[in-house]
């Protein structure tokens, strides 16, 4: 995964290691949860650190219990005294903290906690033995004139049925989008049974829940471009050098467009040229790309480039959808 932290915390941002992190354009996720290591036996029972007393241990605990439960591949990236003195400058005028998402899925609990200042930001990934597979510790940014400014076009959903938001809000702790200005506002969207993305084994793209899955334009516009020949790839393997796979790009005026990216190959029912109306078929999603699992990367930016425009804030015809990390909501009515 891309992300932006400054110097001072860049050392600890090992960004939730080993959890189902889907990719956007242009970054790169780790995948389904791999073989879960057993936490260290030498951690005393009444020491064990949980998602629900992991913030007042590290406020006011052991930092070393905390340090013993890391997977091996987090202490790999930071030793016990670099954990310790971070921690403990991060600390500094801090009085308490607020939960800011929680999101069990795929046999890993994600929980993120805001300082009352609202300017720092920890994200930690437990398995269920609890090991502390992924931890974030950074300085939170606000970009409150663009977070309120809503696009002229308004949009719907461009999926039906049931969803869950992966990533989405305004905050990197909700949307790791957030530090690029490129995709601030984009989402990423999956869909889940069970505290799960997928069934079986996952090893194949058919058994996730998301795959296949019918698009629709998200609001009237033209088609400005299409890629529809990217391979889908196999869960956890990822093209970088396609980053958005296939993707259809649809003109709205105002120089609004929306990139629905990641589509199954093959599957793109427009072509360049075409004028579309809200709710049409567009395609059906996939796992190209850039994408760790079968998804929806969804954004409108203010220009057909993914890469070079700026994201917009999105105004839903629904406001409703509550489009933020760790919620599901119902998309478009069947």
């Amino acid at each position: 995964m891309t992300r932006v932290y400054s110097k001072s915390w860049k050392r600890l941002a090992a960004v939730l290691g080993t959890c189902v992190m889907l990719s956007a354009c242009g970054t790169s996720e780790a995948t389904e949860p791999q073989e879960q290591l057993p936490v260290e036996q030498t951690a005393k029972e009444d020491a064990m650190i949980t998602p629900d007393n992991f913030m007042d241990t590290l406020m006011n605990g052991s930092k070393e219990d905390i340090y013993k439960q890391m997977s091996p591949e987090l202490q790999k990236i930071i030793s016990l005294d670099e954990f310790k003195t971070t921690a403990a400058s991060f600390m500094e005028g801090v009085t308490s903290w607020n939960k800011v998402t929680e999101v069990n899925l795929n046999k890993l609990v994600d929980r993120s906690w805001k300082d009352q200042t609202g300017t720092k930001g920890i994200q930690a990934s437990f398995a269920e033995n609890h090991q502390i597979e992924g931890l974030l510790i950074q300085p939170l940014e606000t970009h409150e004139a663009t977070d309120k400014a809503l696009t002229k076009a308004e949009f719907q959903f461009p999926l039906k049925g049931e969803w869950f938001v992966f990533w989405g809000g305004n905050d990197v702790l909700s949307n790791y989008h957030y530090a690029h200005e490129t995709q601030r506002y984009a989402l990423d969207i999956i869909r889940t049974q069970d505290d799960s993305s997928y069934q079986g084994e996952g090893k194949d793209n058919e058994d996730y829940y998301a795959f296949g899955e019918p698009l629709y334009a998200a609001a009237e516009g033209k088609v400005v471009e299409v890629k529809n020949d990217i391979p889908d790839n196999t869960p956890g393997v990822m093209n970088a050098e396609e980053p958005e796979g296939n993707v259809v790009v649809i003109d709205h005026g105002n120089g609004e467009h929306s990139i629905t990216a990641h589509l199954k190959k093959g599957s793109v029912a427009v072509k360049k040229g075409d004028n579309v109306q809200q709710g049409n078929l567009i395609g059906h999603l996939g796992n190209s790309g850039n994408s760790s699992e079968a998804h929806l990367h969804f954004q409108v930016s203010d220009g057909p480039d993914i890469f070079t425009s700026r994201s917009l804030q999105i105004r839903w015809a629904d406001q409703s959808h509550s489009l933020t990390r760790g919620n599901s909501f119902e998309g478009l009515p069947d």
